[in-house]
């Protein structure tokens, strides 16, 4: 294969079911008759090809879909793998019934080390062949749910524009700006609100019958399974999220009143959109447009290190950015990962934010992982959790501080003061969509009305400084959660975020003090890979773990600190 293409050369090639699934089958007897540890290794390393290649045709199908919804051939492509997957997980499931039971498991596990085994005997408790219907409707669910926000065409001041191109005027330093940008936006999901709330109730039942189906009292344990969650558990992210509420909350209304008093607006008086709103005579701009801040990342990753510089530069001449908002294209951003190309490749939306330079950091430390694990065997290994996943972008951000005059010129200060306090303050909302997930899930049978009043009273009690505008419709009665999108695709994953963004603070903690060591230790993260699961990871790595009580209270008090040397 020729891996010196640009990603627009990748063929878009529709793998089918007969192809992917013979050669399956045929492995799967190759290994029951496997005469030793040598050949049943030989036949994983068979199969792991077998899956690269379908991955990477899979993800092809994937990005050029997200980059354009309105393409009728790629949203056809799509819906054949929404159909495809669960089918051919059903077949992985055999293969791996098959491997747990080796006879040489003990000399495969030297091998390949027990966590290997570990993680296929949580994805059999996660997966049965009975549950491929379901998973199949409910990939073609989530993918409705892509198209419906993909496709806004939202009138504004006489132009039309998507969700993240509106999202620029919603941080306007004109009050009013943002407040009408904020109810289109509101809007938008009002109009949609009966449409993606069936969506989700549809969802909801289809997961809590795959569930029943596969034992399990309700979705929740499946759901963590299916997150490869192996060394922890709802109980513990309970007391976790309490953790949050104890030590950030509070910290973070301060800094609300704080926000509140800056851009001259009374406490009482705020609404939600503005808090958008950082300084009174702005937000921190980047410097230019997006060639411009393309030309300032390269010289940021030039300099961080000899691999960063040449990861940054693969990524360029390879075509493997594609930022900019456009009609039709899917909201959000993302990283996604060619086995067959060693190529990741980082999707975005760019609309003249600070967000946008978020994502020349964010989405490239998940892309720089990528790219450092792309030679791990088994290839299991090569991406770990997605809490683990997340430490390796929001760190990103915080090694990027040091380069931000390039990027924001005289308001890099202002940059990285409301940056690190936006990070703070998304521990409280990421908590209330984990909670709300959990009281979904626990209640399947909730109807839209009832989700949206629970939303609303949690996001009251981590987020009381929020009051929504007296004419919204749709986010003023609990249904802000209709436009986060994770909720839809990949429940319980929110979470994640918070528990990165704490182990990205003790990166940040440490670099202010030592660069060079923080670095490094990030560096070793990142090649890390998947070998271990989260928690032992953490401690390889020399990060404090956050379920522990006590560890939270800590990183407060040293955040704290930082706050009073930081000028803005």
């Amino acid at each position: 294969m020729n891996k010196d293409v640009k990603f627009e050369e990748i063929p878009l090639k529709v793998p089918t079911y007969k192809t992917v699934s013979s050669k399956a089958l045929k492995l799967i007897e190759e290994l029951k008759n496997a005469q030793d540890a040598k050949e049943t290794l030989k036949l994983i390393r068979k199969m792991e090809k077998l899956m690269d290649d379908f991955d990477t045709k899979y993800t092809v199908i994937s990005i050029r879909y997200s980059l354009n919804t309105t393409d009728k051939k790629y949203a056809k492509a799509q819906d054949k793998m929404d159909e495809l997957t669960p089918r051919l997980v059903a077949i992985l499931n055999e293969w791996n019934k098959v491997l747990v039971k080796s006879p040489f498991r003990k000399e495969l596990e030297a091998k390949l080390s027990p966590y290997y085994f570990i993680k296929i005997e949580n994805s059999l408790l996660a997966f049965d062949e009975k549950i491929v219907p379901e998973l199949i409707e409910e990939n073609k669910l989530s993918s409705e749910y892509d198209r419906i926000l993909g496709g806004a065409k939202i009138e504004f001041r006489g132009n039309i524009y998507n969700l993240s191109q509106l999202g620029k005027f919603a941080t306007s330093k004109d009050r009013e700006t943002r407040r009408e940008a904020s109810l289109k936006i509101d809007d938008f999901f009002y109009e949609h609100e009966k449409e993606i709330g069936e969506i989700y109730s549809k969802l909801v039942s289809l997961r809590d019958t795959m569930a029943k189906k596969l034992g399990y009292k309700n979705f929740v344990e499946l759901g963590y399974r299916n997150l490869g969650r192996t060394d922890y558990n709802a109980d513990m992210v309970k007391v976790y999220r309490d953790e949050i509420a104890k030590n950030f909350v509070p910290l973070c209304q301060k800094l609300y009143k704080e926000q509140a008093k800056r851009i001259g607006i009374p406490f009482n008086k705020m609404k939600t959109y503005d808090y958008n709103l950082f300084y009174a005579d702005g937000n921190p701009l980047p410097a230019g447009d997006k060639d411009y801040l393309v030309g300032v990342a390269t010289k940021m990753y030039d300099d961080m290190s000899k691999e960063s510089g040449e990861f940054f530069h693969l990524m360029l001449n390879h075509h493997l950015l594609d930022l900019e908002a456009r009609a039709g294209k899917a909201p959000g951003g993302y990283m996604t990962y060619l086995p067959n190309y060693e190529f990741p490749f980082i999707f975005s939306n760019f609309n003249g934010t600070k967000g946008d330079v978020d994502v020349l950091t964010h989405e490239v430390g998940h892309a720089f992982q990528g790219y450092l694990s792309r030679k791990i065997k088994p290839t299991d290994f090569r991406s770990p959790g997605l809490e683990t996943c997340e430490i390796h972008s929001m760190s990103m951000e915080f090694f990027a501080h040091k380069y931000m005059e390039g990027f924001f010129k005289e308001d890099a200060n202002k940059y990285r003061y409301s940056h690190l306090v936006d990070a703070m303050e998304f521990l409280p909302y990421g908590i209330t969509i984990d909670e709300f997930q959990h009281f979904v899930y626990e209640n399947p049978n909730a109807t839209h009305e009832e989700r949206c009043a629970k939303f609303k009273e949690i996001e009251s009690r981590y987020t009381p400084h929020k009051v929504y505008d007296e004419e919204s419709k749709c986010f003023s009665h609990g249904g802000y959660w209709l436009r986060q999108s994770h909720v839809f695709g990949t429940p319980f994953y929110y979470i994640d975020y918070t528990l990165a963004q704490v182990c990205a603070f003790q990166f940040f903690i440490l670099l202010t003090k030592n660069y060079e060591k923080a670095w490094n230790r990030y560096v070793k993260l990142c090649k890390c890979g998947g070998k271990y699961p989260f928690v032992t990871n953490l401690k390889k790595n020399h990060l404090q773990n956050p379920f522990e009580i006590g560890t939270l209270e800590k990183i407060v008090r040293d955040l704290k600190k930082i706050l009073k040397t930081m000028t803005y």
